[in-house]
């Protein structure tokens, strides 16, 4: 069971994530609810909340303050809000997820599940010895993320969970490890920019692979590289010696 608290200064709006938590996440208690950044530093003291669903903007001030003034975080943050142009800087704080109101039901339940996936996977560290949880802690920090978005929500999404990217006209479609996979309105060109400096390749006009993906090299019709997922990455000619420099180091 994960333990929350509700800071937003509107009370419809709280009474409105209340309901949804209610209604669709039934691991969630709702242990307290706040209205400003002054009584939301008193409840989150008082509960000792797993997960704060903090509104950005409040009559007394920002959910960015109240986290600032806090001296210590230990739980998760997931950011509720009616605006867009706060996503980069939220997740400066390591939120957990950023739900743009009015909230969509799912976006609010998958949000909770990593709560509580992260809330069972500190359980599962306690009792470990010291170098233990340096590496697990070490694991962790180590996986960058980059920021995308859709019609509806404000994605982050985690580089090493990408398999590979698919030009789609001007959009373009990342498949995940997980087997899901998303479509942004990106050009391939410019998701290429933001992985920049990650370990991908682009073998082909329309495609974008992760190295760590790469399963193997098939000869046909002029080369394609087979990827973890299954798919078939076409490699076009003048890119086919640097394919098989990069397979070589792998």
């Amino acid at each position: 069971m994960i333990k929350a608290v509700i800071i937003d200064d509107e009370k419809q709006s709280r009474n409105s994530l209340s309901g949804l938590l209610q209604r669709y996440c039934h691991n969630v208690m709702l242990s307290g609810e706040a209205d400003g950044v002054w009584s939301g530093m008193e409840v989150i003291k008082n509960t000792q909340p797993d997960v704060v669903f903090l509104d950005i903007q409040m009559q007394d001030g920002s959910g960015f303050k109240l986290l600032e003034y806090l001296e210590k975080i230990d739980f998760q943050v997931i950011f509720t809000t009616a605006f867009d142009q706060f996503a980069i800087r939220a997740f400066k704080y390591n939120a957990l997820d950023y739900l743009l109101k009015p909230i969509v039901p799912q976006d609010l339940i998958n949000a909770v599940n990593r709560a509580e996936q992260i809330k069972e996977k500190k359980k599962s560290l306690e009792g470990q010895n010291l170098d233990e949880l340096l590496e697990n802690i070490k694991k962790t920090t180590e996986s960058p993320k980059i920021i995308l978005t859709t019609a509806d929500k404000i994605h982050l999404i985690s580089v090493n969970n990408i398999i590979r990217c698919e030009s789609d006209n001007y959009y373009t479609k990342l498949f995940f490890t997980d087997g899901n996979s998303l479509l942004v309105s990106k050009t391939l060109k410019e998701v290429e920019k933001l992985l920049s400096g990650f370990d991908f390749i682009r073998p082909h006009k329309s495609h974008l692979v992760n190295v760590h993906f790469i399963r193997g090299f098939l000869k046909h019709d002029g080369g394609f590289m087979l990827m973890s997922d299954g798919t078939e990455v076409p490699v076009a000619r003048r890119k086919k010696e640097m394919v098989l420099e990069v397979l070589n180091q792998l």
